[in-house]
């Protein structure tokens, strides 16, 4: 799958410690272009299994670092600790060692460097026990005062070098920005007809299913939280049907390759104030910030588990999260919303619940189409 991409430099670090375990040798070092491009894919990473933070980065991103590099994945490393529902609360070294016992990693990918800003991806595994879904951060970085001053999707920092980093795309900037300028921009005059709180909370800017409009999938998992534990029920499960296991996006805006080339979860941010996650596809289409089209092919179902969980047959597990004002992407609840023209509601327990369209009710099991209205 990843025969044909360039050589790549993986590090492992201990960003607890801040201690450096792993670094290219001069013989895998390769002279920088300049500039290094944020759209260069990324290859696997070859980590050691006993390493509570992995780091991927280009070999031309690595020379431009130099011994930079450490500072800033310890910087973000750091970050994305504070950050994690699963190791939020404990010192740095207990939490990665806590991750590292269940085999989970906390993996830091500096995908672009220029001057002294650099961004990438960030996640934590998720459980390989169960069926679920990785939590995961874009992260930008701007080196300032000698140190390295990291920003996660919903930090302060973030906001300010979305607006300042010149590795932000013009396209990709208006789309993180959009819901913002919408709701400090008050209108030009009062509606007519006043919406209720429920259903101004319901509305989700017309996403589809995360296939063709008109095609059909089965609905193989009612609402359940995007990684199977707590949290609000924000995913669905689809296999099969007549859309041929292709996945797409469920509206227009930016999308990201959270795992890299070849990995099979993408993230894409729309401008209404959502954005979506797809998991476990495979051949999927490298992105990286990119700006793409309603219905941009992602993939295909798949049983991927590039960044922890499990699948035992071949699906896509969506999941709905807000981006708000403050470029904070949440998952959010399914329940009441309307997607694809299904509204979809909570079951007994995780899994179980289903849509409704028309009088029709689709439960688990159930082939349904994607429709736009």
């Amino acid at each position: 799958m990843f025969s044909g991409l360039p050589t790549r430099v993986a590090l492992t670090v201990l960003a607890a410690t801040g201690l450096l375990a792993a670094a290219p040798s001069a013989s895998t070092a390769r002279p920088a272009p300049a500039p290094v491009s944020a759209t260069t894919a990324d290859a696997p990473s070859t980590v050691s299994p006993s390493a509570g933070v992995a780091v991927k980065m280009p070999a031309a991103v690595a020379d431009r670092l130099g011994t930079d590099r450490k500072a800033l994945v310890d910087a973000v490393s750091a970050d994305v600790l504070s950050r994690s529902h699963d190791a939020g609360g404990l010192a740095p070294a207990t939490a990665v060692g806590r991750l590292a016992a269940e085999g989970r990693k906390v993996v830091v990918d500096v995908r672009a460097v220029s001057r002294d800003w650099a961004r990438g991806v960030a996640y934590v595994e998720a459980p390989r026990t169960r069926h679920g879904e990785p939590e995961g951060w874009l992260y930008i970085a701007h080196r300032e005062d000698g140190r390295w001053v990291a920003g996660l999707e919903g930090d302060r920092e973030f906001a300010e070098h979305v607006a300042r980093s010149p590795l932000v795309g013009e396209a990709e900037r208006r789309t993180m920005t959009a819901y913002a300028e919408r709701r400090a921009t008050p209108p030009a005059q009062a509606p007519r007809t006043q919406v209720s709180p429920a259903g101004a909370q319901a509305n989700v800017n017309g996403l589809l299913l995360p296939w063709m409009p008109d095609y059909y999938m089965t609905l193989t998992g009612g609402p359940h939280a995007h990684d199977s534990g707590s949290g609000y029920w924000s995913a669905l499960d689809f296999a099969g049907g007549n859309a041929s296991g292709l996945v797409r996006s469920s509206r227009e805006g930016t999308a990201t390759s959270m795992c890299g080339a070849g990995g099979g979860w993408t993230r894409v941010i729309h401008p209404g104030g959502f954005s979506t996650d797809y998991y476990h596809m495979r051949n999927t289409t490298y992105y990286n910030g990119t700006s793409i089209a309603r219905s941009a092919l992602l993939g295909s179902i798949g049983t991927d588990t590039c960044a922890g969980g499990s699948a035992t047959g071949a699906h896509v597990h969506w999941s709905l999260r807000t981006y708000d004002a403050n470029y904070n992407g949440q998952y959010t609840w399914l329940n009441g919303r309307t997607i694809g023209g299904w509204t979809w509601w909570n079951g007994s327990g995780q899994y179980s619940g289903c849509g409704t369209r028309l009088g029709v009710t689709a439960c688990p099991g159930t082939a349904i189409y994607n429709r736009t209205g």
